[in-house]
């Protein structure tokens, strides 16, 4: 066995430094001064006050609160199904052989790159009630124009479609790469049994795509509990708060009121919810593949 020379092991230490650092600054540091906020009253201004536990008490009495976490899972209830039959459509599509299948690639990854700002604006003039692209295109053949935004009913459906398209690009790579780990001889084998293409899609292509399926999900899941600039830059959280998530509520709370503490005992709360979640998709949806 070799032993490490001090020279070996200071030149060690130097090359894990930057990540040391990046990980004491932006990750250690604010998870702990945010545990310590949850205890304490603070706008920024004025010094830290220790409250204890009334923070929690106000969480637990914030009707509002609890009606964005609501529309938060209601996005999720639209978008992740929606993302799932999107990308697994268009997965299939590119895993075969047809024309320009690497541009199409390209394509419809070319959304998750682009700033989730400039998709959000580039959807909010498509949404536009009486000049949005879409509302033209309805009203060209006779149909009534839609009000996207302005409606309670339809405004967190078409915060989802937006969300859907920005990043369903994704995990289409996703499935495509399941897809491709599939052993071409399955579907050859019940070809020759005389299976159609819906019995090989869902006798074969479903069952070793689990895994694949578990991890859109989750991925889903965890991305859209940080729904954010969609709503904040589309609606404001309105109309009626029908589209205020958890995460700009405690964006509002934060820097919009200044109750630094309360954020963060949200924050943390939030957090709790989201482990709950993913832990129930695990159990309920992931089965291991014989």
């Amino acid at each position: 066995m070799v032993k490490m020379s001090k020279v070996d092991s200071k030149a060690g230490y130097f090359m894990v430094m930057p990540y040391i650092i990046y990980f004491v600054a932006f990750i250690a540091y604010p998870l702990i001064f945010s545990f310590i906020l949850i205890f304490h009253r603070w706008n920024i201004v004025t010094p830290m006050e220790f409250i204890g536990l009334k923070n929690f008490v106000r969480l637990f009495k914030d009707e509002l609160f609890f009606k964005s976490i609501i529309n938060t899972l209601i996005f999720l209830s639209i978008h992740i199904p929606l993302q799932i039959v999107i990308a697994l459509f268009f997965a299939n599509l590119l895993n075969k052989q047809i024309k320009f299948r690497s541009l199409f690639r390209a394509l419809y990854f070319l959304p998750v790159v682009v700033s989730g700002v400039v998709v959000t604006i580039l959807w909010q003039q498509m949404y536009a009630y009486e000049t949005g692209l879409i509302n033209q295109v309805l009203s060209g053949f006779g149909f009534k124009k839609i009000p996207w935004l302005v409606s309670p009913e339809i405004a967190m459906p078409s915060i989802a479609v937006m969300a859907t398209w920005k990043n369903v690009g994704f995990y289409i790579v996703l499935f495509l790469a399941g897809l491709q780990s599939i052993p071409n001889e399955l579907y050859e084998v019940a070809e020759i049994d005389g299976a159609s293409s819906f019995q090989k899609f869902y006798r074969i292509t479903l069952p070793l795509l689990n895994p694949t399926v578990v991890l859109v999900i989750v991925l889903s899941t965890i991305g859209g509990f940080s729904l954010f600039i969609e709503p904040y830059i589309l609606t404001g959280g309105g109309p009626l708060d029908s589209t205020l998530s958890a995460m700009l509520y405690i964006y509002n709370q934060a820097f919009y009121f200044n109750h630094m503490g309360y954020a963060a005992t949200l924050g943390f709360f939030f957090a709790l919810v989201i482990l709950v979640v993913v832990i129930a998709q695990r159990k309920f949806i992931e089965r291991e593949v014989y």
